[in-house]
């Protein structure tokens, strides 16, 4: 026992050979091939230590517990953490799809509609006679948001219509154009029909009609009289509107094909395709 006491405590690892029983160490040629495995603690006298033989078939080959929990642990983080990527992306894409959808719906449910027919009114210019307005009424399309349709013009049926609004910020925006000219933003005033909350908004269940205007017109004359309308001197100073036609654009006469668009500030615009009747009245259906 005292050999083994003072000796120093070596850890070595045998194979024993099955046919002629010697024995190798870690490094010895031939090493691992053997069919016992010995682990011993030695001492000094060699005797004297403890051996642990684990005895198995030739070639047999495996691994640990540890090492076969080590791979499954690997394989369930490396899973979670590409299922919650997945998932993370799924969610991400639902929330922009709804958020696209919502948008989609708004724009669509603040659009406006067009209610019965659209006229035209003519008057004279010097002599010649020519469509100085279109009048059409329209609603909130699909009882949406409301639309603000706060006009920058009125009309008062004295002197020379329609008449600037002072300090007037209009969101809604009127374009007309023909096979000779185009206006992106001509004068137009509104009136509301029937109920209405007395705002400038037009809201669920309410009705305005929209007078775009594209030509001044002289109310002291009557309207079948010559010089009863005249060009856009594009200056309110004296009353009348900016933006229509002047005395360099083409007047709307007869058979003339023409595209009025009303463009709120959020949602979808109006479109209005008509054509001048072949022959000019006072007041013309063109539906």
């Amino acid at each position: 026992m005292s050999a083994w006491c003072n000796s120093d405590i070596v850890l070595g690892i045998r194979t024993v050979n099955a046919h002629d029983g010697t024995t190798r160490r870690a490094g010895d040629p031939g090493y691992g091939r053997g069919t016992s495995i010995v682990i011993a603690i030695d001492g000094a006298v060699e005797t004297r230590g403890i051996k642990m033989i684990l005895r198995g078939a030739l070639g047999q080959k495996g691994i640990t517990g540890l090492e076969t929990a080590i791979v499954l642990i690997a394989f369930v983080v490396v899973a979670s953490v590409f299922a919650f990527t997945i998932l993370s992306a799924g969610v991400f894409s639902s929330e922009a799809n709804k958020q696209t959808i919502h948008a989609g719906l708004k724009e669509t449910r603040t659009g406006l509609r067009q209610h019965g027919s659209a006229f035209a009114f003519a008057g004279f210019e010097g002599s010649t006679q020519a469509v100085f307005k279109i009048v059409f009424i329209v609603s909130n399309s699909l009882a949406g948001e409301p639309v603000d349709l706060t006009a920058p013009y009125s009309t008062d049926d004295s002197g020379t219509d329609p008449d600037v609004v002072s300090g007037s910020t209009a969101a809604t925006i009127v374009s007309y154009a023909d096979e000779n000219q185009r206006f992106s933003d001509l004068p137009w005033s509104m009136t509301f029909i029937g109920s209405n909350n007395g705002d400038t908004l037009l809201e669920d269940g309410e009705k305005v009609e929209i007078t775009v205007w594209l030509m001044d017109r002289s109310t002291t004359i009557a309207v079948g009289s010559n010089s009863s309308i005249s060009f856009m001197d594009q200056s309110t100073a004296n009353g009348g509107g900016v933006g229509g036609i002047n005395s360099t654009d083409a007047l709307i006469v007869k058979s003339t094909r023409f595209v009025i668009e009303l463009t709120p500030q959020l949602g979808s615009p109006l479109t209005i395709q008509r054509a001048v009747p072949p022959g000019l009245r006072n007041v013309m259906n063109l539906n």
